[in-house]
């Protein structure tokens, strides 16, 4: 089991920045692959980024290519994605995600965090 709480989300203005930090909790929770993902209202949640339990391993999708940095801090039991030149479309509730395995899939996740970008 893992618990997922995410955090960081508010207003910021286009071209600007926010770190979320997502805090795991549970015995499995420093060996889990964790990914961000944003779902805007009557749209399907869309991956963002992803990253192995050590941390050597990154994936990210085009549209946050080069803008967006996950990260994790394992002693800290937490993980982060920073968010750079922030756009209106970013706008969206942000999750964080965990499961065992590096797939497609995630069997744990988090409440998610409003983030609104106005331009």
């Amino acid at each position: 089991q893992v618990q997922l709480v995410e955090s960081g989300g508010g207003l910021v203005q286009a071209g600007g920045s926010l770190r979320l930090p997502c805090t795991a909790s549970g015995r499995s929770s420093s060996s889990a692959v964790i990914g961000w993902f944003r779902q805007v209202p009557g749209k399907e949640r869309d991956f963002l980024a992803r990253i192995s339990r050590l941390g050597g391993s990154t994936d990210y999708a085009d549209s946050v290519k080069g803008r967006f940095t996950i990260s994790r801090d394992n002693t800290k039991n937490t993980l982060y994605l920073q968010m750079n030149s922030l756009k209106p479309e970013d706008t969206a509730v942000y999750y964080c995600a965990a499961d065992r395995l590096w797939g497609t899939t995630y069997a744990y996740w988090g409440q998610g965090t409003q983030v609104t970008v106005s331009s």
